[in-house]
């Protein structure tokens, strides 16, 4: 569908290629052990990850800095569950959360198969709204940093996903025009849309299972791919 056209793939990481909610779990499960904080895990995580994704939301919007952002998803939480926990000991855990998540390295099934699959056809790129110290560490933990040749955060460019500027310098610095490129990635609004605003084609890897649109074409495994490119 699109193989005759493209030549630049830009993914998404998070959520996309590397298993967020699975990784996030692993590392709280360690981190609260550690940290003495007695919650039920089940519990706490499906609190968590809703309130992550409202707090990602503020952030991707600028409403809310880098440290409100870890801060307040962790202290919502606790609050809604009634747990009583000091300032600092929620500022101790968000700290050991970015020291400790890159560690895992869990992705969604048939990356490296599809990474394989268009390495020697495509140049690889990623953009990426995570924050520079474990993106990198992310990618080459997991053993995929060898397949892009860019990787571009939102901290680089100034501005997250959807904002054009943080698509304009994934092109300039992969030396590739929209025309040519696709993005790939979970976020309807920040991947699709910001990426489809700029002339990219795309294409929604429907990770959380959301509600079906006409905006572009939809997968629900990674290896449905191999039908486009």
């Amino acid at each position: 569908m699109y193989s005759e056209i493209i030549t630049d793939v830009f993914f998404d990481l998070d959520h996309t290629l590397w298993d967020f909610e699975k990784n996030s779990a692993l590392t709280f499960k360690k981190i609260l052990v550690e940290n003495n904080v007695a919650v039920d895990l089940s519990g706490f995580l499906e609190v968590y990850v809703p309130a992550n994704l409202i707090f990602w939301k503020l952030y991707r919007e600028e409403k809310i800095t880098k440290e409100e952002l870890r801060y307040q998803r962790l202290r919502s939480v606790f609050d809604k569950m009634g747990h009583a926990i000091t300032d600092g000991a929620v500022h101790k855990l968000s700290d050991d959360y970015i020291a400790n998540l890159p560690s895992y390295n869990h992705l969604f099934p048939y990356t490296v198969e599809i990474l394989e699959y268009l390495k020697p056809k495509y140049k690889l790129h990623i953009i990426t709204n995570g924050f520079k110290e474990i993106q990198n560490k992310k990618l080459k933990n997991s053993n995929i940093d060898i397949y892009f040749n860019q990787i571009i955060n939102s901290e680089m460019a100034g501005v997250k996903k959807p904002n054009p500027i943080i698509f304009e310098l994934a092109l300039n610095s992969a030396s590739a025009t929209a025309e040519k490129s696709i993005m790939i990635g979970d976020s309807l609004e920040a991947d699709i849309i910001g990426a489809k605003t700029m002339g990219f084609s795309t294409i929604h890897f429907n990770a959380h299972n959301g509600p079906q649109h006409e905006i572009c074409p939809i997968i629900h495994h990674l290896r449905e791919i191999k039908t486009f490119l």
